[in-house]
């Protein structure tokens, strides 16, 4: 997330939020496919991912990204490493190879998980790792200009609001953050809930409305209300994180305009002052 100015935030004031893309929604597009189709939606920023279009430790492919993307007018909003800490060093995916290669695709923030075993399955001793290695990373991170976010997951110590909440609490480092976005099959209240768990490090969020199930992938208009709640409560909080659409219905390129219209109505209104 943008830094913010404290004397802003004492006046009220906050930097816009910003609407983008999760390169993930998208696998089977090219980068460049992908940062065309995201600048005619009207959107402003991208996650990049690591299993496909960013591939770890290849810097070359990352220079080459960062460029397209600025060159259509986008900026990079974060790296998303898949770096399971605790886990990912040891199976030979290096912390210093996503490190490089996030610099060079010029992202502020690398996206991780919070190891790769749920919280009701992990030991105290795996609670340790995870959280060990995480320290470790935030503090190369932190030596290069980059944090660290922990992406809210099934199957990592991210999965419930207590183990989020104790993750938290055992990490405290101004290099670590943690992303948002609403669990699947949660009400408004509970994600509201959820949300303020993780308001204080919030970095970015990612967007879309699946109701009642995972497969049930509607389009984000569908839950608008909802969205509204959300982004007021991060308002609020005086939080401004870039707000990326994740995955549309049908994995379709074809609607990401629509999907991007709605977020950009619903930022509008979240970023207009009250008046």
């Amino acid at each position: 997330m943008r830094d913010h100015d404290t004397d802003k935030l004492q006046d009220g004031a906050h930097d816009p939020m910003r609407a983008g893309l999760v390169s993930v929604s998208f696998r089977k597009l090219t980068a460049r496919e992908l940062v065309e189709v995201a600048a005619a939606s009207g959107l402003s920023c991208l996650e990049w991912g690591g299993d496909i279009h960013v591939p770890h430790g290849d810097c070359d492919t990352a220079r080459e990204v960062a460029k397209m993307t600025r060159d259509q007018g986008l900026e990079v909003a974060a790296y998303g490493s898949y770096y399971a800490l605790g886990q990912s060093e040891s199976q030979g995916l290096s912390f210093a190879a996503v490190l490089e290669t996030a610099k060079a695709l010029e992202a502020p923030t690398i996206r991780v998980w919070a190891g790769r075993q749920g919280s009701g399955l992990a030991d105290v001793d795996y609670r340790n790792a995870v959280v060990a290695d995480a320290l470790r990373v935030a503090d190369l991170a932190q030596e290069a200009g980059l944090s660290i976010g922990y992406e809210l997951h099934a199957n990592t110590l991210t999965d419930t609001m207590e183990s989020t909440r104790s993750l938290l609490a055992a990490t405290e480092h101004s290099g670590i953050q943690c992303l948002w976005q609403p669990a699947v099959g949660l009400s408004e209240e509970e994600c509201l809930a959820s949300l303020d768990v993780v308001m204080a490090r919030l970095s970015h969020v990612h967007a879309y409305y699946w109701w009642p199930e995972a497969t049930d992938r509607l389009p984000l208009a569908s839950g608008r209300d909802g969205w509204r709640r959300y982004l007021a409560r991060m308002r609020a909080a005086g939080r401004d994180p870039d707000v990326l659409l994740e995955f549309v219905p049908g994995d379709d390129p074809a609607v990401l305009g629509r999907e991007a219209a709605t977020l950009c109505e619903l930022l509008d209104e979240t970023n207009s002052p009250p008046g």
